[in-house]
């Protein structure tokens, strides 16, 4: 009896092993690391879009707006900063892979990296903390500012397909981007209110900067310290019923150095001083579950002080310079939006000065949202920002943009 009870066993132990055996994959008794648990999310975005303007592409590109930017692309050596929608006909504007994932119970990480035709770039890559007691979270590496209401944002999370114009001649086509660390706290209070400050190393190019300028070999400006720019912001909101109430207040301070000495037309490099002040509101009113209306706007003020090295010479140069932007957005079914947004640059001053004021620009967008992961966008512009030897240009723009997303990405800030 006891040889069939030990034979029994066997067998029982046999079948059990075997059916762990069954259950596992090749690739695990090869690589014991090889678990889905260690995969990060990971996303893939790509936008195309067609452009019809009323203007030539190299007039376009020569174009300004006047003491706010000289050229709508930067070009610095070999190098050209191309905004999104640049040429008429197709463009293929970028694709957006980002990787996401927890290292450990304390820490997340996050890449996002721009794609173009002609470069491969990191856009954004930092790590933020999980668990730190009182609410508070620490960021670091390189990342877009939380500064105003959608510079954290990625351009296919916008409600319309080019960034407002107080935004480009203040931080660029991508916002404000930059290498440094930040610090936010969410406040005990009966409603949500963030406090947050920020020190980056200080490298745009539209607002500040801090590399040294040299004309023959003589120092002009020497390399300002880094760290150098400081920011600090306060957000806050309320709900009503289906009203929600958003709002924030921002500041920007920093050492400032533009190197336009290689401009063949008019050379000249300039070092100082940049502060800047920002305010920004947010309304959404939810009508049922899919229709809503919402409203945002945004002000900035600039107060750029220093000196101009031109003509071998120095002078004192103060720029006093602001402007908004308004928009409303009606969700009227399930997958289709309709959206209208007014641009200003309403202050320009230069040494007290009036340059050019009322830079204006209307955009109307309609778009539909087929899934989850598809947008398809209508957008005409009507712009009268823009100048070319001292004449105002008078731009209608029709731009159809297509975005399309796979992948595992993570949800957006409301």
């Amino acid at each position: 009896m006891k040889k069939y009870i030990i034979a029994i066993l066997l067998l029982f132990n046999f079948y059990v092993y075997s059916q762990d055996y069954i259950s596992y994959t090749p690739s695990q008794f090869t690589n014991p690391f090889a678990q889905p648990q260690f995969v990060p999310n990971i996303s893939l975005i790509a936008d195309f879009s067609y452009v019809s303007r009323d203007i030539r592409d190299e007039t376009y590109e020569s174009l300004e707006i006047p003491a706010f930017l000289h050229q709508l692309i930067h070009k610095h050596g070999e190098h050209k900063h191309a905004p999104m929608n640049a040429n008429r006909g197709f463009n293929l504007n970028y694709a957006e892979l980002s990787l996401e994932s927890a290292v450990d119970p304390y820490i997340n990480l996050m890449g996002i990296f721009h794609i173009t035709e002609g470069a491969f770039e990191i856009e954004e890559l930092y790590f933020t903390t999980r668990s730190l007691p009182y609410n508070i979270q620490v960021k670091g590496g390189k990342f877009l500012s939380s500064i105003g209401r959608i510079n954290s944002q990625h351009q296919h999370y916008w409600d319309f397909v080019d960034i407002p114009l107080i935004y480009k001649v203040l931080f660029g086509d991508e916002g404000l981007s930059e290498k440094g660390v930040q610090l936010t706290w969410i406040a005990p209070a009966p409603f949500y209110l963030l406090m947050g400050t920020e020190l980056f190393q200080g490298e745009n190019e539209y607002s500040f900067g801090y590399e040294s300028i040299e004309n023959n070999g003589k120092i002009i400006f020497y390399k300002a310290p880094v760290p150098n720019l400081y920011t600090a912001f306060v957000k806050t909101s309320y709900d009503i019923g289906n009203l929600t109430f958003l709002g924030g207040f921002s500041y920007l301070s920093g050492k400032t150095r533009f190197n336009h000495l290689e401009d063949q037309e008019e050379p000249h490099a300039f070092g100082g001083n940049t502060k800047i002040y920002g305010f920004d509101i947010f309304a959404k009113y939810f009508i049922d579950s899919y229709k809503y209306i919402s409203f945002q706007g945004e002000y900035f003020y600039r107060n750029l002080d220093g000196f101009i090295y031109k003509n071998m010479n120095l002078s004192n140069l103060e720029k006093r310079q602001g402007g908004f932007y308004i928009q409303t957005i009606y969700r009227f079914s399930q997958r289709w939006r309709l959206g209208f947004r007014y641009d200003l640059l309403n202050k320009n001053e230069v040494n007290g000065e009036k340059i050019t004021e009322d830079l204006d620009r209307y955009s109307l967008m309609i778009d539909f949202t087929p899934s989850e992961w598809t947008r398809i966008r209508f957008q005409y512009n009507y712009d009268r920002s823009k100048f070319i030897e001292d004449e105002r240009k008078e731009i209608n723009e029709f731009i159809l943009e297509i975005n399309f997303a796979i992948g595992a990405h993570g949800a957006h800030k409301f």
